[in-house]
């Protein structure tokens, strides 16, 4: 069976059957989409590393083992480039065999996972971030007493680039989308021009980069998506979100077998006609 026959087979396949069964044991990996999916095969994060650390240890740290390393790297790059700061904290990526969790609508198949801002004092001076709290278009926020204020911190312009950068770069994390604030995006890809970075590069990151229409802003964290590799389809993943021109080529379709175009909505089943829906 050919590359386009074997991927539309499975679509059709995991149209009725969306988890791991007697009937679909091929199944395996990130099966399903971010809102509808479960995970087989996962990695759990470490609690800490190079330049990482939970949150809290009471959430839930499972991932595609690609989207696992990809945060450990990307962590490790910034440490690397700025060490005097405090290590990148991680909130939730799935469950061990994904599926629903608590105060998530996706979440579900592996390749989400929240990671909170890099923060500073007002004045600059870089500081553990305090948790989930809301930064405005001017870059500050304010720590409620129960996180540790009354206080404002800054967005870590800094390393928070070095972080999406490194994402956007990396083939392990292969980024669909890194949902974050209007204002907050607008403000990295300044900095980012103004440091004189790659433009391919930054224009990568200014596309994944989009503030969600369907959920709350994420403007107290980066909520990083991986979109499906073109393996993993044929394993079950569901994309939920485009496929960028710069991911890894699809499989090539002979001139029998239909227009690749085919290929590409497979990919994106549940974003035809709005490819930024479905993004919590």
């Amino acid at each position: 069976m050919r590359p386009a026959a074997a991927l539309l087979a499975c679509a059709a396949l995991f149209g009725c059957s969306r988890t791991p069964s007697p009937l679909t044991p091929g199944a395996h990996g990130s099966v399903g989409a971010p809102t509808r999916g479960v995970l087989r095969g996962g990695l759990e994060l470490p609690r800490s590393g190079p330049g990482f650390e939970w949150l809290r240890p009471a959430g839930h740290h499972w991932g595609l083992p690609r989207v696992v390393a990809s945060i450990e790297h990307a962590a490790a790059e910034v440490a690397a480039a700025r060490p005097l700061g405090p290590p990148l904290r991680i909130g939730d990526l799935s469950a061990r065999s994904g599926g629903e969790i608590p105060n998530h609508a996706s979440h579900r198949s592996g390749r989400d996972a929240d990671l909170l801002f890099y923060v500073t004092t007002p004045g600059g001076e870089p500081l553990p971030s305090p948790g989930f709290v809301r930064f405005g278009a001017d870059g500050l926020a304010y720590v409620p007493p129960a996180q540790g204020g009354p206080r404002y911190v800054r967005f870590d312009l800094e390393r928070n680039w070095v972080l999406v950068r490194s994402l956007v770069a990396s083939p392990d994390a292969n980024v669909q989308w890194l949902f974050v604030s209007e204002p907050l995006e607008a403000r990295i890809v300044e900095y980012a021009l103004a440091l004189g970075e790659d433009a391919d590069l930054v224009s990568r990151a200014e596309q994944v980069m989009q503030q969600p229409r369907d959920s709350l802003p994420h403007d107290d964290h980066f909520h990083l998506r991986s979109a499906c590799l073109p393996e993993e389809a044929l394993a079950g993943c569901e994309g939920g979100g485009p496929y960028w021109p710069w991911l890894p080529p699809l499989p090539a379709v002979g001139a029998d077998e239909g227009d690749e175009s085919l290929l590409a909505a497979l990919f994106a089943p549940l974003d035809a006609t709005n490819p930024r829906a479905a993004r919590r």
